[in-house]
């Protein structure tokens, strides 16, 4: 199974929200791969403390003769297999974003469930990668949406990305991150996108001032402070998660 992880605006936590949710699966005994897809500004390594490796998945779209076990490195403390992005600029220039369906495609039989953290936006350049996926998770900062401007900002947000996800027949949910509001107002806009777009919520996170310290560490937060709020929360969603997937 694919899961590709999407958001419209930078700073959301996508890429926390991959990292985090295929630890969760991993610590569960899970055999699970999380892929950095975002290609241009890639940091799906940092969250897992591989940000100078020597193989990267630029490697294998500029080298296809690699061997693509060379740029996959299990994470010691959660167990997730992490094929992080190069961080070099010679690295990225003159790839081609298509290539990395061919990538994908050749390791992810080896996984139950692999994770592919993909660019901010409407990802035109890696759209191919849509097709070997079966789950699109859409994550929404809910700290930068005023409730005033909700229905402008987020549930336009979350349509665009919602069509894209139909286009490929994705089974589609949301996860709400950064969250500072009251559950009151949460449970409000979860219904709103529920109720109006027709799309599941999987869960949200609350804002958590723990999250940036386990980035800086390499352990997503999960395992790095697991009483945190952010953990508790990520892993609440990594078990509705775990059901939509494998549930009867």
């Amino acid at each position: 199974m694919a899961v590709i992880v999407v958001t419209g605006r930078g700073g959301a936590g996508k890429t926390t929200t991959t990292a985090n949710l295929s630890s969760h699966l991993a610590m569960k005994e899970y055999r699970v791969l999380a892929i950095d897809g975002d290609l241009y500004l890639p940091n799906l390594g940092f969250h897992f403390g591989l940000d100078a490796v020597k193989y990267s998945v630029h490697t294998l779209m500029k080298n296809p003769d690699i061997d693509p076990e060379w740029a996959i490195y299990k994470h010691r403390e959660t167990g997730v297999y992490v094929m992080p992005g190069s961080t070099q600029l010679q690295d990225v220039l003159g790839i081609s974003p298509r290539k990395l369906v061919d990538v994908i495609d050749k390791v992810r039989y080896k996984f139950g469930v692999v994770f592919v953290d993909s660019p901010t936006g409407v990802p035109f350049d890696t759209l191919p990668t849509f097709q070997l996926a079966n789950y699109q998770i859409i994550v929404v900062e809910i700290e930068r949406s005023p409730i005033y401007s909700f229905e402008v900002m987020v549930k336009n947000e979350i349509e665009k990305l919602k069509a894209l996800g139909e286009r490929y027949n994705l089974n589609i949910g949301v996860v709400l991150n950064k969250v500072r509001e009251s559950e009151d107002v949460v449970d409000e806009i979860i219904n709103a996108i529920e109720t109006d777009l027709d799309v599941p919520v999987l869960g949200w996170v609350p804002f958590d001032p723990n999250v940036p310290a386990s980035v800086n560490a390499g352990i997503p937060i999960v395992k790095y402070m697991p009483n945190s709020d952010a953990a508790i929360a990520f892993r609440e969603i990594g078990d509705v998660l775990e059901e939509w997937i494998f549930g009867e």
